[in-house]
C-alpha cells in the first residue's frame, strides 16, 4: 500500500523503487491448492468406483461382498436373514398346520395335530425359531402322524444349517481381518531426499510398535503420476516401481526396530532426470506398501502409505 497517499501507478519510472500492490501479490504468489492423493496417509485409498454398470458381477461372489460391507450394513442383513428365514419358515408351518385344520381342531379331544400347542402364526413363528436354533423347550413338539412336517423339519434343518454356516463364516472373517494390525505399523511423515554413502538416495522410516512380529515382511514402493508416453498418449496415474531393494534383498524386512527404507537415485531411478525445481512442480506421489503375516494370528496384513512432493530435500 502507498502512505504518502499518491496514485498507484505513481513512482513506477523511478530506478529502483519497486511498488508492490495487491494485483502483483497475486501473480507473483500464487496460492498452493492441497493435492487430493491417490492413496491417504493411513494407507486408505482415495479411489471410488463410479458408473459401474455390471453390478451383477458383485453378486456372483456374493461371500465376499458382505465380508467387505460396513459393519452396520453387515449387522443389518445378519439379523435380516435370520428373520426372514424365521418368518419363512414360520408361515410353512402355519399353512401345514391351517390345511390340515389344526387351528379349528386344536381343542378337541382325540385330534392329533401335525405341531401340538401351535395354534396361531406367532406359535408358528416361535416353533420355527425353536426348532433352527435347537433351543428345544418341550412346550411345541412335532407328532409322527404328519409325513409333510417331518420333510419340512428336514429341510428347515439343512437349510438352517447353511444359512449358520455363511453368516457365521461371514462374522467370523470380517472380525479376523488384520486391518486394525497397520494402526502399530508406523511410516515417517516425510521422506527425504539425501546424500548417503556419498549417493543421492531417498530415504523414509517405518517401524511396528508390537512386540508380535510380522512374518516374513517385505516392502515395495510405486510412482504415481501422470505420463504421456512418446505416441502422444496421455496415461493418468501410471505406476512405476521404485526400487528399494529388491536385487539385494533389503525389501525383505526384520521389523524389530525402526528401519531406514533407502532407495538410490541413479540411472536406473525414476528421479534420475528430476532437479529440486522440477519436483517441486510435478504432481506425484509416492506409495508405500508393507506386506506380511501377523505373527499372533497367521492372516496375511497388507499396510501402505503415501508421500506426495512436500519432500525434504538437502
Amino acid at each position: 500500500s502507498l502512505q504518502d497517499g499518491s496514485s498507484p501507478g505513481a513512482g513506477l519510472d523511478t530506478p529502483g523503487l519497486q511498488v508492490q500492490n495487491y494485483r502483483t501479490h497475486l501473480i507473483s504468489d500464487p496460492v498452493k491448492k492441497p493435492r487430493q492423493r491417490y492413496v491417504q496417509k493411513d494407507g486408505k485409498c482415495n479411489v471410488h468406483h463410479g458408473n459401474v454398470q455390471e453390478t451383477y458381477r458383485y453378486l456372483s461372489d456374493l461371500f465376499t461382498t458382505l465380508v467387505d460391507l460396513r459393519w452396520r450394513l453387515s449387522f443389518f442383513i445378519f439379523t435380516l436373514v435370520y428373520v426372514v428365514n424365521w418368518l419363512f419358515f414360520g408361515f410353512l408351518w402355519w399353512l401345514i398346520a391351517l390345511i390340515r385344520g389344526d387351528l379349528l381342531h386344536a381343542d378337541e379331544e382325540g385330534w392329533t395335530p401335525c405341531v401340538e400347542n401351535l395354534n396361531s402364526f406367532v406359535s408358528a413363528f416361535l416353533f420355527s425359531i425353536e426348532t433352527e436354533t435347537t433351543i428345544g423347550y418341550g412346550y411345541r413338539v412335532i407328532t409322527e402322524k404328519c409325513p409333510e412336517g417331518i420333510i419340512l423339519l428336514l429341510v428347515q434343518a439343512i437349510l438352517g444349517s447353511i444359512v449358520n454356516a455363511m453368516m457365521v463364516g461371514c462374522m467370523f472373517v470380517k472380525i479376523s481381518q488384520p486391518k486394525n494390525r497397520a494402526e502399530t505399523l508406523m511410516f515417517s511423515h516425510k521422506a527425504v531426499i539425501s546424500v548417503r554413502d556419498s549417493k543421492m538416495c531417498l530415504m523414509f522410516r517405518v517401524g511396528d510398535l508390537r512386540n508380535s512380529h510380522i512374518v516374513e515382511a517385505s516392502i515395495r514402493a510405486k510412482l504415481i503420476r501422470s505420463q504421456q508416453t512418446k505416441e502422444g498418449e496421455f496415461i493418468p496415474l501410471n505406476q512405476t516401481d521404485i526400487n528399494i531393494g529388491f536385487d539385494t534383498g533389503d525389501d525383505r524386512l526384520f521389523l524389530v526396530s525402526p528401519l531406514i527404507i533407502s532407495h538410490e537415485i541413479n540411472e536406473k531411478s525414476p528421479f534420475w532426470e528430476m532437479s529440486r525445481a522440477q519436483m517441486e512442480k510435478e504432481q506425484f506421489e509416492i506409495v508405500v506398501i508393507l506386506e506380511g503375516m501377523v505373527e499372533a494370528t497367521g492372516m496375511f496384513s497388507l499396510t501402505s502409505s503415501s508421500s506426495t512432493v512436500d519432500l525434504e530435500v538437502s
